[in-house]
């Protein structure tokens, strides 16, 4: 289960997940989605065999989780959160002895990594961008002609007509209506298999969790409320807004079926970047959770870009 913990963090007690095998490893930070959806609760069903390569730590930010349990009234802006992040990273790399983390990024994770190692590169040894959010209007319009596509194929009138429904979608505002219309859109995915590839139910690894509280529950309710500001942030998001210079090695893990961060404006962004080393690496048969779609897959990249930053070469994992 690991170690749970409440740290003082710019301003407020926010909790940490710590679990591992031994002290030796590389501490690697896992930046959750949503916004507002902690990942700590899901580890469980993903991260027994990480704990082989690093330290791997669980961090429910501001707005979030146990953290927005304890603080049900300090909601995050984007700059509060990047604060948080400096002083969580600050926090791990003394407790642990490291010159330097490995953060990984998932989904909104991978907005708030990506900002992070432009501001404070000197802090990461390097980044993992799994389910990359590049662009998210782009993104949106890409999910849309995916599952129109399916359905038009299924010839399921009364799904296009709920896709219909949402208009001209993702529309110029990304605001509450959007946020309410991409609901929509996820159900007709869901319908349609373009979301998780596995078959594990997250109510179910939510409950089974060895952290769970009924507390959490509230927490995901209150989530949306709190997260508001950033999921307008998140709506505006264009990572082509900035140059594509980065002075960390970086490595994007992106499901093949990924319908909400989709495959091509990930492989077109990689090609843009310069970075001292810089990969892509494409699972098959895996959506935007790719961890919990193909576990082993995804453990095999993981061993794969440690073994690139330990000895300077991987071993290209099988199956990919």
């Amino acid at each position: 289960m690991g170690v749970e913990e409440y740290v003082l963090i710019n301003g407020i007690h926010q909790y940490l997940l710590h679990s591992g095998t031994t002290d030796e490893n590389p501490v690697l930070l896992f930046l959750h989605g949503g916004p507002g959806s902690a990942a700590s609760l899901f580890a469980h069903a993903f991260q027994d065999n990480w704990e082989e390569l690093f330290t791997v730590i669980h961090w429910d930010q501001r707005g979030t989780g146990k953290t927005l349990m304890k603080n049900p009234e300090s909601y995050p802006t984007v700059d509060v959160l990047l604060q948080d992040l400096l002083e969580v990273v600050h926090y791990l790399k003394s407790r642990y002895h490291k010159p330097k983390i490995v953060l990984l990024g998932h989904s909104w994770g991978s907005v708030l990594g990506s900002l992070f190692i432009k501001s404070h590169p000197e802090e990461v040894a390097y980044y993992i961008g799994v389910g990359q959010m590049i662009n998210k209007r782009a993104s949106e319009r890409l999910s849309y002609a995916k599952v129109k596509e399916a359905i038009v194929q299924a010839n399921d009138q009364s799904a296009l007509k709920k896709l219909e429904a949402l208009g001209d979608y993702p529309g110029e505002q990304l605001d509450t209506q959007w946020l309410k219309k991409s609901l929509q859109l996820r159900k007709l995915q869901g319908k349609y298999h373009l979301t998780m590839k596995s078959h594990v139910s997250p109510l179910k690894t939510l409950v089974t969790s060895p952290l769970f509280h009924f507390s959490d529950l509230s927490a995901l309710i209150k989530g949306n409320k709190a997260n508001k500001e950033l999921m307008t942030f998140l709506g505006r998001f264009d990572l082509h807004a900035d140059l594509a210079e980065y002075t960390v090695p970086l490595y994007y893990i992106v499901g093949e079926q990924d319908w909400q961060t989709p495959v091509a404006l990930t492989q077109d962004y990689v090609q843009s970047i310069n970075a001292p080393e810089k990969k892509i690496y494409i699972i098959p048969n895996a959506g935007h959770m790719a961890m919990i779609d193909q576990p082993v897959l995804f453990l095999n990249v993981l061993r794969d870009i440690k073994n690139r930053q330990e000895n300077g070469k991987g071993t290209e994992p099988a199956g990919l």
